[in-house]
């Protein structure tokens, strides 16, 4: 089968390594893809919200399956728009994917259908949030509507930072049109977990679970970025709390969607927190996270490409989803500066032995040399027999891997492995 994979991320990489180890795999092409990922798939200079583009070279170049996997495609109905051309896909379409595309949407659903999640109020108009907040309680959560690169959620710790909050994303526009509306939330306590699962609207099968580390340093301090890290499986995932989101969470989900005319076919996305009062949910993503994917794939043992075609088919039930008993751990290796500004073009040198094990998210090819072209450049993962051993590789491949302006957490699986002991 030719392939196209849509988006040009370390998560696009991490699935096109996937899918080439099906026998049921021919070509893949990466649109755009980058230039790290030139060895594994043909990349073709077309963005991933050009939907238009993307459906004509699909049909033109005789493309067979589809696999969409940013947001931004899956909410403008990418996989609508290759369907309409007789392409099948692997993703949501438009009317799923507003589970991520509307913050206010995903809430009302929860509301609506019983899922657990936290308390919260709706808001169009600046003047009115502000108000609530007068007698709000701190420290409270303040979420752009729409798709906001994953740094739409701002966490006050007081009211003035509230207020600015609420300022920046609706009157100055931090974020674009996504701050039109906004949910002001209550804050909840306690550990996160990530939860991908793969779902064709008849049953849920989840993936391994995982641990994000959102922050740009140490100890969690710095700014909230896309991710600088991540380790699996999540020690707070426990089978007790994995049997809870399965019966309150997953499948409830599964059937809001398909009560209200939204089938929801693809990964989707359980963004959870286990409170003191049981697991529940922070937020939903229609496709595979970045960089939970960089983990996660590694420890499927299944045939990512036959799953993805029972989802598309709608025989998931009948198709396995093994996961190893293995750990993993993927360090983000970042640009100085990130996520506010930083400089690019810098060569990327690793040594041949850890390549492998490198998925590029910011990388060009020019002149021969590969270089770097965004914030988060490229992540490094390793799997182990335990999460120590995962997280002791991983830092070592990291220091094979050079390039200027190269900064990188040395704390991720940390909280992890404390969890794990406790």
């Amino acid at each position: 089968m030719n392939i196209i994979v849509i988006g040009s991320g370390g998560r696009e990489h991490a699935v096109i390594k996937k899918l080439k180890e099906s026998p049921l795999c021919g070509t893949i092409y990466a649109l755009p893809g980058n230039g790290g990922m030139a060895d594994d798939a043909v990349c073709v200079p077309i963005k991933a919200t050009d939907i238009e583009a993307i459906a004509e070279y699909a049909v033109s170049n005789n493309i067979d399956y589809a696999v969409v996997t940013p947001d931004d495609p899956l909410v403008l109905g990418c996989v609508d728009a290759l369907e309409a051309k007789g392409i099948k896909c692997f993703g949501p379409r438009a009317n799923a994917a507003i589970i991520e595309g509307s913050k206010v949407f995903s809430k009302n659903l929860m509301k609506k259908y019983g899922i657990p999640t936290a308390a919260y109020e709706t808001f169009d108009n600046a003047q009115a949030a502000l108000d609530y907040l007068e007698s709000a309680k701190t420290p409270i959560v303040i979420k752009a509507d729409g798709l906001a690169l994953g740094k739409g959620v701002i966490i006050a710790q007081n009211k003035e930072e509230a207020r600015e909050a609420v300022i920046s994303i609706m009157e100055d526009k931090k974020f674009g049109a996504s701050g039109n509306h906004i949910v002001i939330e209550e804050f909840m306590t306690g550990p996160e977990v990530s939860v991908l699962a793969f779902t064709d609207g008849k049953c849920v099968k989840p993936m391994v679970s995982s641990m994000d580390h959102k922050r740009a340093l140490d100890n969690d301090e710095g700014l909230n970025t896309g991710g600088m890290g991540t380790v699996a499986p999540n020690p707070y995932y426990t089978k007790s709390v994995a049997n809870e989101c399965m019966d309150k969470i997953f499948i409830p989900t599964m059937n809001a969607m398909n009560t209200e005319g939204r089938t929801f076919k693809g990964c989707l996305y359980f963004g959870l927190m286990i409170t003191p009062d049981g697991p529940k949910v922070v937020e939903y993503n229609c496709r595979f996270g970045d960089p939970e994917t960089q983990v996660v794939l590694p420890l499927l043992e299944s045939d990512l490409l036959e799953i993805m075609l029972a989802v598309t088919n709608g025989t998931l039930t009948d198709t396995e989803v093994k996961i190893s008993e293995k750990s993993a751990c993927c360090v983000i290796m970042a640009s100085e500066g990130y996520p506010v500004s930083y400089e690019k073009g810098f060569e990327i040198e690793a040594d041949d032995e850890v390549k492998k094990d490198i998925y590029f998210a910011g990388a060009k090819l020019a002149g021969g040399k590969l270089l770097t072209d965004g914030g988060r450049v490229l992540g490094v993962t390793s799997v182990a027999d335990t999460l120590e051993e995962a997280i002791a590789a991983s830092y070592k491949k990291a220091e094979k891997i050079r390039f200027s302006n190269a900064f990188y957490r040395h704390d991720i699986g940390k909280r992890a492995l404390e969890a794990g002991k406790e």
